[in-house]
């Protein structure tokens, strides 16, 4: 079961819904949030336990700049843990089946 917040200020408009330590911030027009988004950040959630949290978040950072010189205004959708939730956040089973770490495989590739 996750935890989800509905208010008006987190995320940002434009965004759905945030992941912050496990907590599901959701914008709170789009309440209820759909079982595919409760999944995508299900996975993130996944990424975060495994790589202890504040690495989680050094890494997504860091990698969004480096990507930010290869893919511009796209660089957020090519982030690795974007594109593991992403590709996955429609398989009902996944998490279930996640190997660890998976989002590693999703840094170099496109």
């Amino acid at each position: 079961m996750s935890i989800i917040k509905y208010n008006s200020l987190v995320p940002f408009k434009g965004f759905v819904a945030m992941n912050f330590f496990g907590i599901i911030l959701a914008r709170k027009e789009f309440k209820p949030l759909s079982d595919r988004t409760v999944r995508h950040e299900k996975i993130h959630t996944a990424q975060m336990r495994e790589m202890l949290y504040i690495p989680f978040y050094a890494w997504f950072i860091i990698e969004w700049i480096v990507k930010l010189f290869k893919y511009g205004s796209k660089s957020y959708d090519n982030i690795s843990f974007e594109r593991e939730a992403y590709k996955n956040e429609h398989d009902i089973g996944y998490l279930a089946k996640r190997k660890h770490c998976a989002w590693f495989r999703y840094v170099y590739t496109k």
